[in-house]
């Protein structure tokens, strides 16, 4: 789920043979036959321009959500918690036939259980603009300012990797032991993601997970005094770097990057849990720390959440998954563990919260 800049062509069908990489990782045996979904190819148009970003009304809809979720989790509905503190497997039910009720307790379901894995959707299928308004419901659709999108459509955020785009050797750098890297999406907005849609095209037989980890778990874990010291802190979360990047490669800037400040702890409007708000990827610095005492508290929070691996899952993908996320009290990673001659295809759709608080 890590953004995209690097541009993607179409590929001419091609026969790989069936050996190992450098890596000792399987090579796809299959001929090439180019994407399931080429509609939804990254597109990069360089000329694109959005406007700088403004506080948009919003109010979570799973505050009207009925607490019982009659419309979501009917009698033929089969879940399967993978963790007490997050994550939850769900079949027998379609989100593309959801009733606006059925949506605002899917709001109250993912706020509650974190992360939700629907298996055997049609959502797919269903085309681009019931997809977009399937999301607004939540939200408005965050518009990326460097990743691929598809024509027409820039609501779309587009994760896409192959033999001949390998975009996380180019974000993470190939100098490291591994490529886990703990994210929020887009918490550099003045409002960050909330309610957060991904639905995969093509994945690999094997591998490609992404995982996620509890935030509000992380928080509870620390000590009552070390919480109070981190109330009303605030810590700077920045996309300059991704813009930079996106600079470097030829890619979009389709907005100039912005920085906000967050609290560091912050509390979901609809659960009143409380769950810490910084992450690797975008989180720079604490307000009115020195650097070395900002680095070493952050180091440290880091570090607890990343080695949390009891508050952790893995999100696994099958034909048909949607994954459904809340963005605001949970962390992921990408596991980029399987050999670029496989095809990684998948879409996020990302509508905007509140103002963290």
């Amino acid at each position: 789920m890590a953004p995209s800049v690097a541009e993607i062509q179409s590929n001419d069908s091609q026969k790989v043979e069936n050996v190992v990489t450098k890596q000792g990782l399987p090579v796809n045996p299959v001929e090439d036959k180019g994407p399931s979904y080429p509609f939804y190819v990254p597109y990069f148009d360089l000329t694109e321009k959005f406007p700088p970003t403004e506080v948009l009304e919003f109010s979570d809809v799973g505050l009207r959500a009925n607490p019982a979720k009659p419309n979501l989790l009917t009698p033929d509905v089969k879940l399967h918690h993978l963790s007490p503190y997050l994550g939850t497997e769900v079949h027998g039910v379609q989100l593309s036939q959801l009733s606006k009720e059925g949506l605002d307790e899917l709001a109250l379901f993912a706020a509650e259980r974190k992360v939700l894995l629907f298996r055997d959707q049609d959502f797919k299928d269903i085309g681009p603009d019931r997809q977009i308004a399937l999301a607004r419901h939540f939200g408005h659709i965050q518009r990326h300012p460097t990743s691929g999108n598809v024509k027409g459509y820039p609501e779309f955020h587009v994760v896409y990797r192959d033999a001949q785009h390998d975009f996380f050797k180019d974000y993470l750098g190939s100098d490291r032991n591994n490529h886990t890297s703990w994210h929020s999406d887009v918490s550099y907005e003045r409002q960050p993601a909330g309610t957060t849609f991904f639905f995969i095209l093509d994945q690999p037989e094997t591998g490609g997970d992404t995982l996620f980890a509890s935030q509000v778990e992380a928080y509870n874990r620390l000590s009552p005094e070390f919480q109070k010291r981190l109330e009303g802190l605030k810590a700077i979360h920045s996309g300059v770097a991704q813009v930079e990047l996106s600079q470097r490669l030829g890619g979009p800037v389709r907005r100039q990057p912005v920085e906000f400040e967050h609290p560091i702890v912050r509390t979901h409007p609809v659960t009143k849990e409380k769950a810490l708000y910084i992450n690797q990827g975008f989180t720079r610095r604490i307000v009115g720390f020195k650097q070395e005492e900002s680095d070493f508290l952050l180091k440290f929070l880091f570090d607890h959440i990343a080695k949390g691996a009891d508050f952790h899952i893995r999100a696994t993908y099958k034909p048909g998954t949607v994954v459904v996320w809340d963005n605001r009290v949970t962390v992921h990673s990408a596991t980029p563990d399987f050999s670029p001659t496989f095809r990684r295809h998948a879409v996020r759709l990302t509508p905007q919260a509140e103002i963290p608080a």
